[in-house]
């Protein structure tokens, strides 16, 4: 007589019946754990590229005889529909399935019957994941770069229109010299040539297929790992399957790429808030990128750029995650590596609002040229200018620091600029300053004498956009 409270060890559970793994197990899945180990909620979106990866990966097991040719087009067609459905939004998610391949495949042998049960020959979840998130990240990377470049397109346009509005130029957030805002709009846009630079280099390493490493060790049968690259679009199959099923540096560097272009947005952001203030009144955000108070009438809040600067740190979240993620994994796959993919989607999702957004915004800033330019006429903006005028005259540059530091002490207890002394009162600092001075002290002269290779000049200014609209293009 058999005990009642024994387990059942002639079938699994009917709750572990649909699993292509539960061959091996006597007792079902706890339903706890089945749904905190299900990862179909979020690994969903991979449905396209999974199906992209399933039909080159039977089309390789045909080339290679496999499977025959009649048996790989049904698996396709079936996948092609499978496709459609979900697509269409007519295809319904199990957590009992796990995750998006198990959903899948399952799918297909209900359509097309046995002959899909043999689509998994020769490949694991393992790489089979790692595939669909490099085909993944590869096409967002591509949709990333198209928005990097209409956000640089639209600085490259606001820095040509700005090229000749003077602004103060700041250090330790103090008036410092006098540029244009055309030049500091362009400094904006080198940060992002950068960024762009980056994610198409990060782009080389996502680029590489892991199909065929299968669950660690490779497979006995006779694959084609070049064949099913070339399908896909990769530039080449890893070159060690224990490596390939197991590594996630590219979605570790794709989050710090991530994590710098935030950065830069983030800068950006404070400069826009801080500018945008009635205190500093440099411009206005267009009200479409602005919110109001609930409770004060006369405000206009900087929501935009605030929410970017906060998303930074998100952003930052999600890299130290995936750091943390892979710091301790022995080779080769774990379970711990299915929590890649929510830090990745979310910081996907995330970077390509904050681009969309300041790429839509930055373009329809009002600046205020007067306030501008009256700020960049304070705080002795042009005294480097008069220390150079020394050189030019002969006084070496520390004598001439020296000067130039006496004159502003002047100038700041007579309550006057620099451009504001007289000429006596400038040359009792020295005898070097003749009545010429003056051309110098003003702020469109101090821009317009720094007409140089990444100067802010506005004829510089003018062939920088040049330079870089034609490497955009």
């Amino acid at each position: 007589m058999s005990d009642k409270n024994s387990p059942n060890t002639s079938n699994p559970d009917s709750s572990n019946s649909a699993k292509p793994w539960a061959g091996r197990f006597t007792e079902p899945t706890d339903a706890f754990v089945e749904a905190f180990t299900a990862s179909v909620a979020f690994d969903q979106r991979l449905y396209r590229q999974d199906i992209q990866g399933s039909i080159a990966h039977a089309q390789m097991l045909a080339h290679v005889g496999v499977l025959t040719d009649s048996e790989c087009q049904q698996i396709v067609d079936g996948l092609k529909a499978i496709e459609a459905d979900i697509t269409a939004g007519n295809f319904s998610w199990s957590v009992t399935l796990e995750d998006v391949h198990m959903n899948i495949e399952s799918a297909l042998t209900s359509k097309i019957g046995e002959v899909g049960k043999k689509l998994h020959t020769g490949r694991s979840r393992n790489d089979q994941v790692a595939t669909d998130v490099r085909l993944y990240l590869r096409e967002e990377i591509d949709t990333i770069s198209a928005e990097l470049t209409r956000l640089l397109n639209g600085m490259l346009d606001k820095a040509e229109a700005e090229a000749d509005t003077i602004m103060p130029g700041f250090t330790h957030l103090q008036i410092a010299q006098p540029v244009t805002f055309g030049h500091h709009v362009l400094a904006w846009a080198e940060m992002f040539v950068r960024d762009a630079e980056r994610l198409q280099d990060c782009r080389k390493r996502v680029n590489v297929m892991p199909l065929g490493a299968a669950a660690l060790a490779g497979t006995t049968y006779p694959v084609d790992r070049n064949f099913t690259a070339e399908k896909l679009g990769f530039d080449k199959p890893a070159a060690n399957s224990l490596d390939a099923v197991s590594d996630r540096d590219f979605v570790i560097e794709f989050i710090s790429c991530a994590s710098i272009m935030m950065m830069h947005m983030s800068r950006i952001a404070e400069e826009l808030v801080l500018w945008s203030s009635s205190l500093v009144n440099f411009i206005e955000l267009s009200d479409s990128f602005c919110t109001g108070s609930s409770i004060m009438p006369q405000k206009k809040n900087p929501d935009v750029p605030e929410l970017v600067r906060g998303k930074t740190g998100r952003i930052y979240g999600h890299l130290m995650n995936m750091l943390t993620l892979m710091k301790s994994q022995p080779l080769a796959y774990n379970k711990d590596n299915q929590e890649d993919k929510e830090p990745l989607f979310d910081t996907i999702d995330n970077l390509k609002g904050s681009l969309k957004i300041y790429a839509d915004m930055l373009p329809h800033i009002n600046v205020n040229k007067q306030a501008m330019y009256d700020a960049a006429s304070k705080g002795f903006s042009t005294a480097t200018d008069l220390a150079d005028y020394l050189v030019r005259n002969g006084v070496p540059f520390r004598d001439a620091h020296e000067v130039v530091g006496k004159a502003v002490r002047s100038g700041v207890e007579q309550g006057k600029d620099l451009s504001e002394l007289n000429l006596a009162e400038l040359q009792s600092f020295s005898d070097a300053i003749k009545d010429d001075v003056f051309d110098v002290l003003t702020v469109e002269g101090s821009v317009a004498a720094r007409d140089h290779l990444g100067g802010t000049a506005p004829k510089q200014v003018k062939l920088a956009v040049k330079a870089l609209r034609k490497k955009l293009a």
